[in-house]
């Protein structure tokens, strides 16, 4: 769980240059980056309300092995 002073510094960042919130949260290769770039490039707000959305709901570190997992084939 991040400090609450690193949140807040997000949400800034996220207010100025959505990506740039989404990439210190998530990181610059994750879905939620390319989702955020393109929201923003749609539309200033989208990007903003997106990026904030992510910043506060989302926590990395739950999914981050779904993305990382192996799948076998039987």
């Amino acid at each position: 769980m991040a400090s609450s002073c690193c949140i807040c510094c997000e949400i800034l960042l996220a207010i100025l240059l959505p990506p740039l919130g989404v990439c210190l949260r998530h990181g610059c290769c994750t879905v939620e980056f390319f989702i955020c770039l393109i929201l923003t490039c749609l539309g200033y707000l989208p990007g903003i309300i997106y990026a904030i959305y992510t910043i506060l709901c989302m926590n990395p570190d739950e999914y981050s092995d779904e993305y990382t997992r192996i799948y076998y084939v039987a």
